[in-house]
């Protein structure tokens, strides 16, 4: 009876726990986002958009700053030249010839659902980068507050490897 009260109590917490971090993730009313468009959903263009992505987080990590939105607003827009450069460079060493668009402001953002939450279509201040015709499927993040460093940890590696301390108590003791 002991091991099925305390089995009871540990899924309890780890499905308390589970809600916690997606709440966590919601995105608040005053936000900056970044979104990268492919071209197109080919393979090849899918790869340069994240080729792009992940060379662009790279810098603008640096750019975000964790406790004012003003501060983030104005590094973003004095370094748009730095962020076309990187984009540009990017395309160059992969070999390809394609247009780009950058764009600071205000832009459209289709419904998306991520990690249970919906988000809603409409017009956010964003930083959008175009490749191409951008017909593709995009990756987006937050910049401000910068849950971008969430995104570009998730983007490392392909192997993931999840430990559950509750799991591990369990397996040793039953």
């Amino acid at each position: 009876m002991k091991k099925l009260i305390l089995f009871g109590i540990v899924c309890f917490a780890l499905f308390s726990f589970i809600n916690i971090k997606e709440e966590e993730l919601i995105i608040p009313d005053e936000a900056i986002r970044l979104r990268v468009i492919a071209s197109s959903n080919s393979v090849e263009d899918q790869n340069i958009k994240k080729q792009v992505r992940d060379n662009i987080q790279k810098e603008i990590v640096k750019l975000s700053d964790a406790k004012d939105i003003d501060r983030t607003r104005e590094n973003i827009k004095t370094n748009l030249d730095t962020i076309e450069q990187i984009t540009k460079e990017t395309l160059k060493e992969l070999n390809v010839d394609e247009e780009y668009d950058i764009h600071y402001g205000y832009n459209y953002f289709p419904d998306k659902k991520y990690k249970g939450v919906t988000y809603e279509e409409g017009y956010y201040e964003s930083l959008v980068i175009t490749l191409g015709e951008g017909k593709g499927e995009n990756f987006w993040c937050v910049l401000f507050p910068p849950l971008c460093m969430l995104e570009a940890e998730e983007t490392q590696t392909d192997e993931v490897e999840y430990k559950f301390y509750i799991q591990e108590l369990l397996e040793k003791y039953f």
